[in-house]
């Protein structure tokens, strides 16, 4: 088992950054990558951004060039930081974790940008 715990969503204005951070603790050896997804009200969970073991990073392209995905390994944490925020950016935002073949997920932590 994989647990994985983020911090740092809020309510930010258009133009603000906000940086998100998850934990991940348990079994966490031979985990392939993390990423987070999000999900706004009414709409399916999306792929925002992943890193995988070795450092590659892939991004959605609606947020290429305003975030950035980084993995501390030391300290078993992944980071989302978000810049240029926008409206359209609003939703709850989660936490992945890729291992033998599973998905694990957190529990989520919202985040609100205001026009």
């Amino acid at each position: 088992q994989v647990q994985l715990v983020e911090s740092g969503g809020g309510l930010v204005q258009a133009g603000g950054s906000l940086r998100l951070s998850c934990a991940a603790s348990g079994s966490i050896s031979s985990i392939n990558s993390m990423g987070w997804y999000r999900q706004a009200p009414g709409k399916q969970r999306e792929f925002v951004a992943v890193i995988s073991s070795g450092g590659f990073t892939n991004y959605k392209d609606s947020v290429k060039g305003r975030f950035t995905i980084s993995r501390d390994n030391a300290e078993n944490r992944v980071f989302l930081q978000m810049n240029s925020l926008k409206p359209e950016d609003t939703a709850v935002y989660y936490c992945n974790a890729y291992r033998s073949g599973y998905n694990y997920w957190g529990q989520g932590t919202q985040v609100t940008v205001s026009s």
